[in-house]
């Protein structure tokens, strides 16, 4: 079983939660000052909102749970609680609603934080599930990280020369690497039960009893991704699940987002750049029903949501439950490609220093990692703090992705945590690596 995490004292917790929320905050400040107003305004996609929507809607969460529901206080703006309600506004909408104007709603976030920072500094972490462990502020600097992600997308999705820079990743280091690697069948512990931030879909640890199988070392790479393509991958109805053929049929897809073709060349877009593809990197911004053609043109299928994390966390030789590949210290930049360091995937391969105990690569960073599972509440599900983060979500319409990307916060990452998505979804950082059943050697 997964042993019991150490809980931090007061003072600890205080300047844990401070630097994941400033983290945050810079973050956020980081993608909407890069750009004019009239483009924070602007709807890129109807996939997504404007970002001045994502802003504005940050600190509005932020007041919802940690001034009001955690402190007590009074609303600041119950006038506007309607108009950043997600559920309430689908996204091809938002820009017709009344929106806070980026300086009003800048203002708004950093006043709002200026709250909360005092309500941090007196909070006493009592036996309230909301403030055991600091979960309400784990939970708020988790949802604006993983609201940063969604911005960045719309950066992706955004026209126009490029508006963000980074380092490229780390060259790889490594030798040739096994194609695959074996994970023996048995039980493990899958899911949390003691990981303070963790959210409810990641509750609570239980057994789960898994066949041993075969699982790709490194992501499915755009080479790999490539054979497929020039095989006739898109063209043949053989690989393709029939509301995946409908899909690409009616949409005229021929390869993954952002890319085409130039000549004899593949290019892609990426953040305001053209370039080549680079053959050597995880394949990006491919739908579940791509992943899944995929793997059946090359013989493989997806691997489940337990498969998944049974090589993330597994470790043979002491039978317990990791709470990353590597351990159980927190990423560092030793071991995975996470908090927009890079505004890109690295090189298959890399992060040797983040691996699993059997040897598998990248399984957290780089890519969201489509499973071949619906998104389905554990045994012993309990909704907390709200059913509208997961409940709702549960079944058939969602598949599971997992191990994060280059786009997400350490915070917002870890091996129990668990993404979901519709399966024509292709404007998330999303790639996969495949499995096959052991049995079939």
């Amino acid at each position: 079983m997964t042993e019991t995490r150490t809980e931090l004292g007061p003072e600890a917790l205080r300047r844990k939660a401070l630097e994941t929320l400033t983290a945050a905050r810079a973050r956020t400040a980081l993608l909407t000052s890069c750009v004019e107003d009239g483009e924070l305004t602007a709807q890129h996609s109807p996939l997504m909102s404007p970002l001045v929507w994502d802003l504005a809607h940050i600190g509005n969460q932020e007041e919802l749970w940690l001034w009001r529901a955690v402190a007590g206080k009074d609303a600041l703006r119950p006038e506007i609680d309607s108009l950043y309600d997600a559920f309430e506004h689908p996204r091809a909408t938002r820009p017709s609603l009344p929106l806070l104007a980026p300086g009003e709603a800048r203002t708004y976030a950093a006043d709002v934080r200026l709250r909360v920072l005092d309500v941090l500094e007196h909070a006493e972490f009592d036996g309230r599930p909301l403030l055991h462990a600091g979960f309400a502020f784990g939970l708020v600097a988790q949802h604006e990280q993983q609201h940063d992600e969604t911005m960045l997308i719309t950066h992706q999705l955004r026209k126009g020369p490029a508006a963000l820079t980074a380092p490229p990743p780390p060259p790889l280091r490594s030798a040739p690497l096994p194609a695959e690697v074996l994970v023996p069948g048995g039980p493990f512990t899958m899911g949390t039960s003691d990981e303070p931030w963790a959210l409810d879909n990641e509750r609570p640890a239980h057994t789960r009893v898994v066949p041993a199988f075969h699982i790709d070392t490194v992501p499915v790479t755009n080479g790999a991704y490539l054979a497929f393509m020039a095989d006739g991958g898109y063209t043949d109805p053989r690989w393709w699940r029939p509301e995946g053929w409908a899909q690409i049929r009616e949409h005229g897809i021929v390869a993954p987002l952002f890319w085409r073709r130039d000549g004899g060349q593949w290019l892609r877009r990426r953040f305001g750049v053209t370039e080549p593809v680079p053959e050597d990197e995880p394949v990006l911004h491919v739908s579940w029903y791509e992943a899944d053609a995929y793997a059946r043109w090359a013989g493989r299928r997806l691997p489940t949501e337990a498969e998944w994390e049974k090589a993330a966390r597994y470790d043979p030789d002491s039978g317990r439950s990791r709470r990353y590949p590597w351990g159980d210290a927190d990423p560092g930049p030793e071991h995975a490609n996470l908090g927009q360091r890079h505004l890109r995937p690295a090189a298959a391969g890399s992060y040797p220093e983040g691996a699993s105990p059997q040897g598998v690569r990248q399984l957290i960073g780089d890519v969201w990692e489509w499973t071949a599972s619906d998104f389905l509440p554990y045994p012993g599900f309990t909704v907390f703090p709200y059913k509208e983060y997961s409940e709702v979500f549960f079944g058939p319409d969602h598949k599971v992705l997992r191990g994060g990307s280059f786009a997400v916060d350490p915070v917002a990452c870890r091996g129990t945590f668990r993404n979901w998505d519709l399966p024509v979804r292709r404007q998330i950082f999303a790639g996969f690596r495949t499995a096959r059943n052991a049995e079939f050697d």
